[in-house]
């Protein structure tokens, strides 16, 4: 990985808690986050006494290096974005300014974290479809904006091992969003679903409360 081909973008402890329509008995048990980048979820999970462990290949780099990135795309992202309105409900999240608020507030709690969590192993420099972990480690694990979303990029037998990977590591998984860049729902989901019920999994989807990207409003639960 070379971190000019990551485009590092981090949501908040407010956006995971509707994106994954955590409880206060789920924010109890031992969590793992996937691909959660320079998000504050584990900052603020940890802060309030939770346990919680993040996996991302951007972890290699360091919090300056992670910074300097963030400050590179920002503009890119508030562009985009401004581009293409329509494509996003402005509810929670009112207006682009608004967005740009509270990404760079999130990205400023992990930056303030994340050296401290490295070194307490609550960042680990880790990618799917292989994670470094014992099974079933982890009492939940969350995946934040990659599988499926990516699916133009990330191929289907990727998608199948890296559940299959998450499922190992955690009793319970949760996958938000299920659509893809464009929003249209992923061309990978049903055969990821298919697979893991071959295998005996219980599969299921959720409605959530977080309402931003047009057609991303439901998660994937397995058990």
């Amino acid at each position: 990985m070379e971190l000019k081909n990551v485009v590092p973008w981090g949501r908040s402890f407010d956006e995971y808690q509707d994106m994954f329509m955590l409880t206060d008995a789920d924010l109890q048990k031992i969590i793992l986050g996937c691909s959660d980048g320079p998000a504050s979820f584990n900052a603020v999970l940890t802060k309030a006494g939770g346990s919680v462990v993040s996996a991302d290949p951007v972890y290699r780099f360091t919090a300056d290096q992670i910074r300097s990135r963030v400050r590179e795309v920002y503009p890119e992202i508030m562009s985009e974005v401004s581009k293409n309105p329509d494509d996003y409900v402005w509810e929670s999240i009112r207006d682009v300014e608004y967005l740009g608020k509270v990404r760079m507030e999130a990205m400023e709690l992990f930056f303030d974290d994340y050296e401290q969590g490295k070194q307490a192993g609550r960042y680990i420099n880790a990618s799917l479809p292989e994670l470094p972990f014992e099974d079933k480690t982890f009492d939940l694990a969350l995946c934040s904006h990659y599988l499926f979303l990516y699916s133009e990029h990330v191929s289907l037998e990727q998608h199948i091992l890296s559940m299959k990977e998450l499922c190992r590591v955690a009793h319970e998984v949760r996958v938000y969003p299920l659509v893809t860049l464009e929003g249209k729902p992923s061309r990978h989901l049903d055969s990821v679903v298919a697979e893991l019920q071959n295998v005996g999994v219980d599969v299921s989807f959720q409605k959530v409360r977080y309402r931003f990207q047009k057609g991303a409003e439901e998660m994937l639960v397995v058990r």
